[in-house]
């Protein structure tokens, strides 16, 4: 596999387009499924159970890469644990829409890690990208039907968190995507499984009451949006510049608003119209004046 972003080609192909187009909408549609797993299991047990299904889909294909399992053990804990983890409880609180705009969150912070670790300047188009960024979703959570705060706060250490699992994934180097996700969730089980027992209620009941739209959550988080979905994205990644793929995933919360309206009867305002716009102008800035040309 050639490495990623450096492929010469700078037109998608028919089929390419389409796969890209479908990892976007497997992974809108993402914040649909996790809500609805909410319902019927609590947020860490939900995420447990997620990645105890992508483990043992993936683990046995693939060997623990020995120079490298010390930083995947760290990459479970920030990038399994901790952002999935409290991107799974924050959905508990918050309706698709406001999640999905709150979320974009990890875009502007991880301009900010990147500063702190590397030095990167983000000079006045990257800091107009964060103000603008973090200006619409504060115009999103400061509308009339307030949003559950400890939900907004978990949303936004979850996004500190993504940033944080980039360094670990740049230090970690190269390797096999699907061996990467496979391990990782397999450490992550583990942690998640004991943080649910200590910090949650009704997990035996929610194993006996869950239906079709639980264990589908399940199932469509670990599956399409895991293995299938970023098997895609990285197909694309390997094949096509960055600067071209990484601009299809500016679709990604338009997509999970839509499904949030469309699927739960979520409110869409002009405060989330605006500052879901807004949110999504200041993350394309940052997006585009850090890709390579």
């Amino acid at each position: 596999m050639p490495a990623i972003g450096t492929s010469a080609r700078s037109t998608f192909t028919p089929f390419d387009a389409a796969a890209g187009l479908l990892a976007v909408v497997v992974w809108g549609f993402n914040y649909v499924a996790v809500k609805a797993g909410t319902h019927e299991f609590p947020p860490l047990l939900l995420t447990g159970l997620r990645f105890l299904l992508v483990a043992a889909l993936l683990v046995p294909f693939y060997r623990l890469p020995r120079r490298q399992w010390r930083l995947i053990v760290l990459l479970s804990s920030l990038m399994g644990t901790m952002h999935f983890g409290m991107f799974f409880a924050s959905m508990a609180g918050l309706d698709v829409p406001t999640g999905a705009i709150v979320g974009q969150l990890a875009v502007p912070f991880s301009a900010v890690v990147a500063a702190v670790f590397y030095g990167e300047r983000l000079g006045l188009q990257g800091l107009f990208g964060m103000f603008v960024s973090f200006a619409g979703v504060l115009l999103v959570v400061g509308e009339p039907q307030h949003a559950d705060p400890v939900s907004l706060v978990l949303s936004g250490l979850s996004s500190v968190a993504w940033a944080l699992s980039m360094v670990v994934i740049k230090k970690i180097g190269p390797i096999n995507p699907l061996a990467l996700n496979g391990w990782m969730a397999a450490f992550a089980v583990p942690q998640l499984f004991l943080l649910s027992w200590c910090l949650e209620q009704g997990q035996m009941h929610s194993f006996a009451n869950a239906g079709w739209k639980g264990w589908g959550a399940v199932g469509y988080t670990g599956i399409l949006a895991t293995i299938v979905a970023y098997s895609l994205w990285y197909r694309l990644l390997a094949r096509y510049p960055i600067n071209r793929v990484v601009p299809l995933n500016l679709l990604n919360p338009v997509i999970a608003v839509v499904a949030g309206v469309a699927l739960f009867g979520d409110s869409l305002s002009w405060a989330k119209v605006i500052g879901g716009t807004a949110t999504l102008v200041g993350v394309a800035v940052l997006q585009f004046r850090r890709s390579p040309c």
